[in-house]
């Protein structure tokens, strides 16, 4: 075994006096749908219901043995490292300090609070992550606390990389293709860094934060000038140095870019048909099987589910982009005739699986024509082919906002 292999499966040794390893599990659904062996890596259901406990152990475990008398640990974070350094700072009995942003949901900050106890003092700076950052990283200079990173950090690195052990020793053999979410890069770094190149990889990016795809296209991090942050749990402007530095050797081709709108899809039939719950970037590697397809029929595969602390305020939002992706909801802004039995007209268009799911209609006086904001629902994305076929025989103006970034923003 190389020395990353070795100091990996001690940290995983160590692990095991916290909390016990996740679950490898076999799914069946996924397995049929693609024609594949698909096992899930079930992050999702480690303590702080993601992977980032892992790398904030060993990395604390590390700097508590070198320095016995260090008391102080910082970090910046609206999700879950700050959970995962929260568990930990209470389990070493040491104060943590975690900056969040002001903008961060209160569910996120009250998880935070309760797996640290006392251990852990939140403070709220910034209404973006970059000014957290900053003054995270000023208050552990003045205070002379050790930084946590999320990801840049080797003994970060080496804690995820316990993923990988406790796939080899529960599955018994190097799987065929792992698909890996990517965000900072620390967890893909660890997993390929321990099972080096002997199986295939896929690296899943959210769309509006491909940094890794962005890192390789010039052969170094570089930051992105702007980066949807949806997937919240992945959504990282820059990949990390020390991470790059495990990943530079990457091909482009193993790197798949997964639509926000797309993954939602993913969400809701992991929880609809499975009973599983995931967030935005614990759904990443689920969601990027379509994009595989090819590759993995016949092979073994294994599918990190990174995280489940889904808030379901987000449900709704989730479901409206799912529905949007998949064709079954469209807005429009529809030219109404301002006469009597316009409206009644314009119903009389709609088929039997169409529903009105908005409707905003605003009538001027001084116009011959209203503006309406329309929103429609159906059963099948073919049904939209004959309503828009009906609408133009009718002689109905309207335009399709659907996919308008723009309009969609101020008006759904």
């Amino acid at each position: 075994m190389t020395q990353f292999q070795d100091q990996a499966r001690a940290a995983e040794r160590a692990m095991r006096e916290v909390f016990p390893a996740t679950p490898l599990l076999r799914n069946a659904h996924l397995s049929e749908r693609f024609e594949a062996d698909i096992w899930l890596k079930r992050e999702d259901l480690s303590p702080v219901r993601s992977y980032k406990l892992r790398g904030a152990f060993n990395a604390m475990r590390k700097v508590l043995a070198a320095d016995p008398g260090r008391r102080l640990f910082v970090c910046a974070s609206a999700g879950n490292h700050a959970q995962g350094v929260a568990f930990m700072c209470r389990h070493f009995g040491v104060k943590g300090v975690i900056f969040m942003p002001v903008t961060t949901p209160q569910q996120k900050i009250q998880k935070t609070g309760m797996f640290g106890g006392d251990a852990v003092e939140i403070k709220l700076k910034g209404d973006y992550f970059d000014d957290t950052l900053a003054s995270a990283q000023a208050y552990c200079a003045k205070e002379g606390g050790h930084f946590l990173s999320p990801f840049d950090d080797a003994d970060v690195i080496e804690g995820q990389a316990s993923v990988a052990v406790e796939i080899l020793d529960e599955m018994g053999q190097v799987p065929d293709h792992i698909l890996l979410p990517v965000g900072g890069g620390g967890l893909s770094a660890g997993v390929r860094s321990f099972f080096g190149t002997d199986p295939a990889y896929t690296f899943v990016e959210p769309l509006g934060g491909a940094s890794l795809q962005a890192a390789l296209s010039v052969g170094r991090p570089v930051m992105l000038d702007k980066v949807n942050t949806f997937v919240d749990g992945a959504a990282v402007a820059c990949i990390g140095t020390q991470t790059f530095a495990r990943l530079k050797d990457v091909s482009l081709h193993d790197v798949v870019t997964a639509p926000e709108d797309r993954i939602c899809t993913t969400i809701l039939e992991m929880l609809n048909v499975e009973g599983i719950v995931l967030e935005p970037a614990g759904a990443l590697a689920v969601d990027a099987l379509v994009d595989v397809a090819d590759r993995i029929k016949g092979k073994t595969v294994v599918c990190i589910t990174s995280g489940g602390n889904f808030d379901f305020e987000r449900l709704p939002e989730v479901k409206e982009r799912a529905q949007r992706y998949s064709g079954v909801k469209k807005y429009f802004i529809l030219r109404m005739p301002q006469r009597p039995g316009a409206l009644k007209e314009f119903l009389n268009i709609l088929g039997p699986d169409d529903d009105i799911a908005r409707f905003e209609y605003l009538k001027k006086s001084a116009r011959n024509f209203g503006s309406v904001l329309i929103g429609i629902e159906t059963t099948r994305p073919e049904n939209f082919t004959s309503l828009l076929f009906k609408l133009n025989k009718a002689g109905f103006t309207y335009r399709d906002i659907t996919n308008d970034e723009t309009l969609a923003e101020f008006l759904i």
